[in-house]
């Protein structure tokens, strides 16, 4: 044994001698995608520092768990992670971000979309960098739309959309499983109606939750009418974003609501590919403008990162717009600001139509309400609001309840 001990400290400090002597690595724990952030982290590493990368899980709720255990552990490991939107108040409130300096703040803020900038806010600062920004825009086949008689330069309401494809064979193609793409659409259609889930989030579970409104009451009726109708999908209550796009690419397929990246896996054929056609994200209200969703990633720091000021310098570099459109050619997940949008590689990706709908639909996104509570919000409604078959006119009142009883300790998820 002591031959074995004395080889162990050898190494140990040896070990210790390289990393001392060494750059510093930072390691940054990513969203799966097809490349994008490990090029842009090679892009950033310098004499100073190098970063890479560490995949987390696909789901982004499993993204979250692991995050949150090893950071409530006050893990060194993690120096810089990807945060899907509806965490990042959560991850701020509980002390696990490193602080921003204001300057960098204020570069953040000034540089992203405005959607983008809220997302990435949480009681007045900027907790989080952003680095790519998606929203929905309203895909549809020029052949139906034309044998419908829709036209598609004029805003259209999902009332349209679902009446036009059931009178003429069509189905109209969402996220409707119960997960958080549910929610999404949700808050989307609330926030078309000039609603929104929750406000006072600042006061924890003490929120005021705002679902029960005429503004939730008009989304249910939307989930209603196409669940209720000859233009719901045969699996609208278990389709995700990959399913959507199956129908869309189908013999019935009509219209689709889906994220920019969408076209990137499709593997559309060049009959569907020709045929397609985008526009707004649908209105909620006639004469209401549409509030379309808001997804994307910010790039956090830990707060018990062994090398914090090396990473939030590294942010600067990480979500400079030459880097969020390395990551957008590389990914199809669209940068956060329009600088980002300027660059020659990401003009070059979509139409130029269709870069400026993304863009005019970041500037009118509507994010999920930032709250550190997020997680349970959500699932408080994706337990009252699915099956979409189930929803009527008393789901907004039912989820409130709900909501608030998960928030106080009286029922659990």
């Amino acid at each position: 044994m002591a031959p074995l001990a004395a080889l162990a400290l050898a190494s140990g400090l040896l070990a210790a001698c390289g990393g001392d002597s060494g750059t510093p690595e930072l390691t940054w724990y990513i969203n799966p995608d097809s490349g994008g952030q490990d090029a842009v982290a090679e892009e950033c590493s310098t004499d100073e520092y190098t970063i890479s990368t560490q995949v987390l899980p696909q789901d982004a709720n499993q993204q979250r768990i692991q995050l949150a255990r090893r950071l409530a552990a006050g893990d060194p490991e993690i120096d810089l992670m990807s945060i899907d939107p509806p965490f990042t108040a959560e991850f701020a409130e509980a002390g696990y971000l490193a602080e921003i300096p204001q300057d960098l703040q204020d570069t953040f803020r000034e540089q992203a979309f405005e959607s983008a900038a809220v997302a990435a806010t949480w009681e007045d600062k900027v907790v989080v960098a952003p680095f790519w920004s998606n929203t929905q825009v309203l895909w549809y086949r020029k052949s139906f739309v034309e044998q419908a008689g829709l036209d598609m330069e004029q805003p259209v309401t999902w009332e349209q959309i679902v009446q036009a494809a059931s009178e003429n064979d069509g189905t109209v193609a969402v996220q409707a499983n119960k997960y958080e793409g549910y929610s999404v659409w949700i808050n989307a259609l609330i926030a078309g109606a000039g609603g929104q889930i929750a406000s006072d989030t600042e006061q924890g579970a003490d929120a005021q939750i705002d679902i029960d409104s005429d503004a939730g009451r008009q989304a249910a009726q939307v989930i209603a009418d196409l669940a209720s109708s000859d233009a719901a999908p045969d699996d609208l209550s278990i389709a995700q974003e990959g399913q959507a796009a199956a129908t869309f690419g189908g013999d019935r397929g009509a219209f689709m609501v889906n994220w920019t990246y969408i076209l990137n896996g499709a593997g559309y054929s060049d009959e569907v590919v020709d045929d397609l056609g985008w526009a707004r994200y649908p209105r909620s209200v006639e004469g209401e403008e549409s509030r379309p969703p808001y997804g994307g990633i910010g790039i956090g720091v830990s707060e018990f990162s062994d090398d914090k000021d090396l990473a939030v310098s590294a942010l600067e570099c990480l979500t400079s717009p030459e880097n969020q459109a390395l990551n957008a050619e590389l990914t199809g997940n669209m940068p956060s600001s329009e600088a980002g949008y300027d660059q020659p590689n990401v003009q070059e990706l979509f139409p130029p139509d269709l870069l400026e709908l993304f863009q005019e639909s970041l500037e009118a996104a509507a994010p999920r309400t930032p709250s550190p509570y997020w997680s349970d919000i959500s699932g408080g409604i994706q337990s009252t609001w699915h099956p979409p078959s189930g929803v009527d006119e008393q789901t907004p009142e039912e989820a409130k309840q709900f909501i608030e009883d998960v928030l106080q300790g009286r029922s659990l998820l």
